[in-house]
């Protein structure tokens, strides 16, 4: 352990001799250091549920910047992650960014014990939690290396599908934590009713909020010495042939990741409404995110020393169209899945936890709706549903092809978001929205399952598009780019929320899907293939 010299999974002898035993011991310790990664990254949104529950004096369209903060962070740092392991190692990396993690857990844990915590800290904690969301294109850039074309689609489908799977366990395990004071410290009392996996809790009971950051030391402590002591660095040529010793690597990860906080700093203060930002229109949004994305990989490409020409032998992905390709395709499908993630749960609070009442000729949304859903009972299915029928979906895809599945994902996303989106309509206009929630839960939950076996099916074509040097990059360039989702759907389900239209939100986010589902046909199925069905 530790140190391989001599690495080629594509031989069929080394792979049933040796390299089968190494790669799945580094895949099966990578799992659970990506599922706290996604943990620590979106715990925002049940947070944020609580926090509202609890009466903290902050409104909740600045309680989904927590959401978005943490999103769009997450996703800047998957830029430079996506070229950390040539530079500094597979096991090195995914140790030091897994100890990384319990910096923001800590801090959550001490925010949270009090309501007068101002809003700019937490702000800044969920800035911090972007760590988190970075490690995803690490960590499969990683795994990626260790595992032979022909059988990526699985081994990429779970770690993806099983890591993403921390969102789930953080839903379930973050409201169970909160009852009970196992870390100690004071306990708030709910002003609104609460839920868990188990049932509901009534108002004017006792939640120790802060466990929310605390209960993840429980795994990442241990995580990260299995990290340690159970991963290798592959040091072959086409992997990670110079990365020097174990703190030379972890200063150039801290060097690439200060450059990844600085651009998504700069954009969130773009972006975010004063006073802690500039407040612009929500359509500058986007070019801020394009701008984003060009000065992070501009400003990796000015790293002096013995970075910059690893960095421009990766960078060569950006001159292969497929990347663009693959980053929109993806986009549909991971990004999707990881910005519902984030806001599912705040959504079902905004939209069916209040009552809808037309007063004095203006519909108002202020009104507690005692037979609401509990959004923390339910906002873990869709999440499970998606990270567990992942591996299912690249198994599908190494059997029959990937595009193929991806265009079947498409068509079922689009009409399951045309779906959700009438009856989020009728629910925002009812002041019984409850009798709309499970139509509308089960299309979502279909939009979740879709998303799901996409992501599986991308893989698949991504490791057969591109070589083996440049598909563990792809993969990585790629999640950074559809991680803005955790970013974008958030802020736009905010946005619309405000603008009393969240059911517009799902509208625009099908006419995407239409775009994809003709990229994808056109690229990988039609006539003018270039590749058949990867």
């Amino acid at each position: 352990m530790g140190e391989i010299n001599k690495w080629d999974v594509e031989d069929p002898d080394f792979w049933e001799s040796k390299g089968k035993k190494v790669a799945n011991r580094n895949l099966w310790i990578s799992i659970p250091s990506l599922l706290c990664g996604f943990a620590v990254w979106l715990y925002w949104g049940i947070i944020t549920v609580q926090m509202d529950n609890l009466g903290f004096p902050i409104p909740k369209e600045e309680l989904f910047t927590l959401t978005a903060i943490a999103g769009l962070t997450g996703a800047t740092l998957r830029i430079p992650s996506s070229f950390f392991i040539r530079i500094a190692g597979g096991r090195n990396t995914i140790f030091f960014t897994t100890a990384l993690l319990m910096i923001p857990a800590i801090g959550t844990g001490l925010a949270l014990q009090s309501k007068e915590t101002p809003l700019w800290v937490f702000q800044i904690l969920a800035f911090l939690s972007g760590i988190g969301g970075g490690n995803f294109a690490s960590s499969m850039s990683n795994i990626s290396f260790f595992f032979p074309k022909k059988k990526q689609g699985l081994a990429l489908g779970l770690n993806a599908g099983l890591g993403n799977a921390g969102v789930t366990t953080m839903q379930i395990l973050v409201p169970l934590f909160m009852t009970i004071g196992v870390f100690g410290g004071a306990p708030m009392i709910l002003e609104n009713g609460s839920g868990t996996l188990i049932g509901k809790i009534p108002a004017g009971s006792e939640t120790f909020i802060h466990n929310a950051g605390y209960v993840w030391l429980l795994f990442l402590i241990p995580l990260a010495f299995a990290g340690w002591f159970g991963m290798d660095n592959i040091r072959t040529e086409g992997v990670s042939p110079n990365i020097g010793s174990p703190l030379s690597a972890f200063g150039k990860i801290t060097g690439m990741l200060l450059i990844g906080f600085f651009t998504a700093a700069v954009g969130l203060y773009i972006i975010l409404p004063a006073p802690v930002g500039l407040g612009t229109p929500d359509w500058v949004k986007w070019p801020v995110i394009a701008g984003i994305l060009f000065t992070t990989v501009m400003l990796l490409k000015l790293i002096p020393g013995e970075i910059k020409p690893n960095l421009q032998r990766q960078f060569k992905i950006f001159s292969n169209k497929h990347t663009w390709i693959m980053s929109l395709i993806y986009t549909m499908t991971f990004g999707s899945f990881i910005g519902f993630s984030a806001g599912f749960a705040l959504a079902i609070k905004v939209i069916f936890g209040y009552q809808h009442i037309m007063v004095d000729g203006v519909m108002t949304h202020d009104t507690a709706n005692p037979a609401g859903p509990s959004a923390l009972m339910y906002a873990w299915m869709g999440p499970f549903i998606g990270a567990l029928i992942r591996p299912v979906g690249g198994w599908i895809a190494d059997k029959v092809g990937g595009a193929l599945v991806t265009g079947i994902v498409a068509v079922v996303m689009i009409a399951s978001s045309l779906g959700v989106a009438y009856y989020m309509q009728l629910a925002y206009a009812s002041q019984t929205p409850q009798e709309f929630f499970m139509p509308f839960l089960l299309l979502f939950l279909l939009l979740f399952a879709a998303t799901g076996i996409g992501n599986g099916s991308t893989f698949r074509t991504i490791a057969q598009v591109f070589n083996t040097e440049q598909a563990g990059p792809v993969l990585g360039w790629t999640s950074a780019v559809a991680a803005y989702g955790a970013f974008i759907i958030p802020k736009v389900f905010g946005e619309q929320i405000k603008a009393t239209t969240p059911e517009n939100a799902l509208y625009a986010f099908a006419v995407f899907y239409a775009v994809c589902l003709v990229v994808n046909w056109w690229y990988y199925l039609g006539p003018k293939a270039e590749y058949r069905n990867p």
